[in-house]
């Protein structure tokens, strides 16, 4: 979450005029995130998130991701839900961007996931894929292999000689080598810490769908092992890893392709978080409240899982 587009009190209080939420009694923005811009919203009714979806998300993308929250809370999934207006629309237009009310989670994000916080996620991961299968809806990844080169040609200018060599034959590695075959399904695609909120120790929902498409069902689990079990120092955590696997397994079991790939689809996972990163770090306004991730720590992820050949190399 992030905010690029500020929004005035005169414009909220008229778009809220169409719902029924009471009265306002505060909103600010939330500096968390990259994508989207993002408020805390409260009023007399109670706790909401206002979303207001930037250049980098597709207006005719939003019915997928707002059917899908709503279709995963029917089938058991803790996720936060659109709230519609009184006219039984829950995409509008606020301050010239499409824009959403969804309900607030209660929860916190782990700042120091453990292997417990990691068994929650596979576990929970596992299960949004089961409850995602009768999904009627569908969307590419606009971030799997074929985005990738655009990314790195628009961002190639601003990093050295060396750095740009090595990402130019990683790209050209996964086009020639990426699976074709593995089961698929509609996936999150960006599971990480901050989009998993934890109460008590327990898993308590999970938030932030703008990246949801349909892909291969390991790529979330690889995405999850790059998000979930490495230490601040880039070293991988092998409990944690086996602690996420093995908790997935018990929901959803793997198939033998599925584990043959996986370590390739984490070196993918991290090329694509590494040119995401990079392309956010050299054009994300100077003016915009948002926390910009430094693309290093996947280029040090990538180089790992480059290193290794099957899950026995990570003591899985």
């Amino acid at each position: 979450m992030a905010v690029y587009t500020d929004v005035a009190a005169d414009e909220l209080a008229a778009y809220l005029s169409e719902y029924d939420l009471g009265d306002v009694l505060s909103y600010k923005g939330i500096a968390e995130g990259v994508e989207n811009s993002n408020f805390l919203l409260h009023t007399t009714k109670g706790s909401f998130i206002l979303t207001l979806y930037e250049k980098r998300v597709a207006r005719g993308d939003l019915p997928f991701f707002l059917g899908l929250m709503t279709h995963l809370a029917k089938h058991g999934i803790t996720c936060p839900q659109p709230v519609e207006n009184r006219h039984g629309e829950a995409l509008g237009e606020l301050a010239g961007r499409p824009a959403a009310i969804i309900t607030f989670l209660e929860g916190i994000w782990p700042r120091k996931p453990n292997a417990m916080h990691c068994a929650g996620v596979g576990g929970a991961l596992a299960k949004m894929h089961l409850a995602g299968a009768d999904f009627a809806m569908s969307r590419a990844n606009a971030l799997s292999v074929a985005g990738w080169r655009p990314l790195f040609e628009a961002s190639r200018r601003h990093i050295d000689a060396a750095m740009e060599r090595e990402l130019g034959s990683e790209i050209d590695f996964f086009e020639a080598h990426w699976p074709k075959d593995l089961p698929s399904g509609v996936i999150h695609a960006d599971l990480f810490n901050d989009n998993v909120f934890f109460l008590h120790d327990k898993l308590s929902g999970l938030i932030d769908f703008y990246f949801a498409c349909n892909d291969f069902l390991a790529y979330d689990v690889a995405i999850c092992l790059n998000a979930w079990c490495f230490e601040s120092d880039n070293a991988f955590n092998a409990t944690k890893a086996r602690a996420l696997l093995q908790a997935y397994d018990r929901v959803r079991k793997l198939s033998d392709d599925e584990r043959r790939f996986l370590p390739l689809l984490a070196r993918g996972s991290a090329l694509r978080f590494l040119l995401t990163r990079l392309y956010d770090w050299v054009h994300t306004p100077a003016d915009a409240l948002v926390k910009r991730k430094d693309p290093q720590e996947y280029l040090a992820k990538l180089r790992f899982h480059r290193s290794t050949s099957s899950l026995a190399d990570y003591g899985l």
